[in-house]
């Protein structure tokens, strides 16, 4: 059986290949804007898919999407392929599902607030350090009550709650101060105007319909449509990429030593996801990064500088594939010599040198050979896709959506029994026993009243205690029971005992 590699492109000593068993090792692909990096990227999920690996990829700016039909003929495909002797080369397309958080570009992606859990959530809102431990215990109340927070207004209606019984609470669950609540009220307000209210909720995504092979074995390739989240709501797009690597790493098995990875991701505009991070969240990427390769998962980022990207985190990527830099200013020279730094030299060129000087196509690329050991740099011409480059037609995009296996599984939203509608609950239990007491009450000091009134025998008829009751209650309505009521319509059922 031959061994699986990955196309590259080829260098003037021939093919440039990655090994499969390497490739859960991650990569990076970098490059200014314009130097071909969104091709280089779909050559590699073409060539992972042809290797029966599922690929998932962050389509940031749209023309990604073309990965789902043939590529045609082109003068300049052409001449590349003289150049690049590719035997099995042949124009297809892979098979593709769409998937989108704040668009219908594609199938539906939510989570619940739960499976983000209260270290990215607190991310994700920029909370600081005190904020940042409300959001746990409010995870930890959750927890001790048996109330599931599955999406934005179960979150507030908790906070609320926390809020109005902060006292209770201070004991067992530290300081709860209002101001607080209010910061991260606000907080979530912004966060659904930025639409991320579609993406909490159920039913949640699964992750193995990211993991699909077609009849023919080839993987399927699933594409995010980010091309308005990215702009609109960054953060929501970072922390969706890092609950899914926090997700894969939990649910995934240990795979051992495989001929090639079970899934790879792309994450375009990858220095998002570590921008303001603060260092207990940076500590897990690393760590997540470092060990999900043990999972069979391969991680590929790309940017614009190698420099985006956390030293720790960068020095775990294995295969690195520089588009050109250009040089501008002096930082722009830093960065030059920075990145020719990380490369092992290759003693037939000058790589700080050559890397200002690639054009469009090319790149600087060192795999990892058996033995995992990085491989002199190469100037590589990449490989053309096999199939189309730039968008996709929409209406064929559509035909493809309509087909999908995935069918209409997360098409409507569900909304089951969670923390808003048992607090929901319990305030009405509350609001109830409350008039049942206050009628109570009101009752016997009719009563009262009355006795009084016959003991006194003021000649009038005395009046019965249901009477009385029956005057108290139409009185009440009115007033003090009126305005208990209003209270509860107007929102506040989260009242103390």
């Amino acid at each position: 059986m031959p061994i699986p590699v990955l196309n590259l492109g080829a260098s003037q000593g021939g093919l440039v290949q990655q090994l499969g068993k390497m490739s859960n090792r991650h990569g990076l692909i970098a490059g200014a804007t314009g130097t071909g990096k969104t091709v280089t990227l779909q050559v590699l999920a073409e060539g992972f898919s042809k290797l029966g690996v599922p690929v998932f990829a962050a389509d940031i700016k749209g023309d990604l999407s073309g990965i789902a039909a043939a590529g045609k003929s082109h003068p300049k495909v052409d001449e590349r392929l003289a150049q690049i002797p590719l035997p099995d080369y042949k124009l297809q397309p892979c098979p593709t599902l769409f998937w989108s958080i704040d668009n219908e570009q594609g199938h539906p992606v939510r989570t619940t607030i739960s499976e983000m859990g209260p270290l990215l959530l607190a991310n994700l809102l920029e909370l600081n350090e005190t904020q940042s431990g409300i959001i746990y215990a409010a995870f930890e109340i959750a927890d001790d009550e048996g109330m599931l927070l599955l999406d934005l207004k179960d979150l507030r209606a908790l906070l609320l709650w926390m809020g109005e019984n902060a006292g209770q609470l201070r004991n067992e669950y530290g300081n709860i101060s209002s101001a607080s609540i209010g910061a991260i009220q606000r907080r979530l307000l912004v966060l659904k105007e930025q639409g991320a209210e579609h993406f909490f909720g159920e039913p949640a995504l699964q992750l193995t319909d990211l993991m699909h092979c077609d009849f023919s074995g080839r993987g399927v390739v699933s594409l995010l449509d980010a091309s308005t989240l990215v702009h609109r709501s960054p953060r929501v797009y970072a922390a969706f990429l890092l609950w899914l690597l926090a997700e894969l790493f939990e649910q995934l098995s240990e795979v051992g030593d495989a001929d090639r990875p079970k899934l790879v991701l792309f994450f375009d505009e990858a220095h998002l996801l570590f921008n303001d991070a603060p260092k207990s969240l940076m500590n897990k990427i690393e760590q997540v990064v470092r060990l999900i390769r043990s999972k069979g998962v391969g991680i590929f980022f790309i940017t614009q500088s190698p420099l985006d990207i956390p030293e720790n985190i960068l020095g775990q990527l294995g295969m690195k594939i520089q588009h050109a830099l250009r040089v501008y200013t002096a930082k722009d020279r830093k960065t030059v010599k920075a990145v020719a730094d990380s490369f092992r030299p290759n003693p037939d060129f000058d790589t700080q040198e050559v890397v200002t000087q690639l054009e469009t196509g090319e790149a600087l690329i060192s795999v990892l050979d058996k033995n995992g050991a990085p491989t002199p740099v190469q100037r590589v011409l990449v490989s053309p896709p096999e199939s189309q480059v730039g968008p996709l037609d929409p209406q064929a995009r559509l035909n493809l959506m309509q087909r999908s296996p995935i069918g209409n599984r997360y098409n409507e939203a569900v909304d089951r029994e969670s923390a808003y509608e048992l607090l929901k609950k319990k305030a009405a239990e509350v609001t109830t026993k409350q008039q049942t007491e206050l009628a109570r009450h009101e009752a016997e000091r009719q009563q009262q009243k009355a006795d009084k009134s016959q003991r006194v025998g003021s000649g009038r008829k005395p009046q019965s205690a249901a009477d009385a009751m029956v005057k108290s209650a139409a009185r009440s309505i009115g007033s003090q029971l009126g305005r208990q009521i209003m209270r509860g319509v107007l929102g506040s059922f989260f009242g103390k005992k």
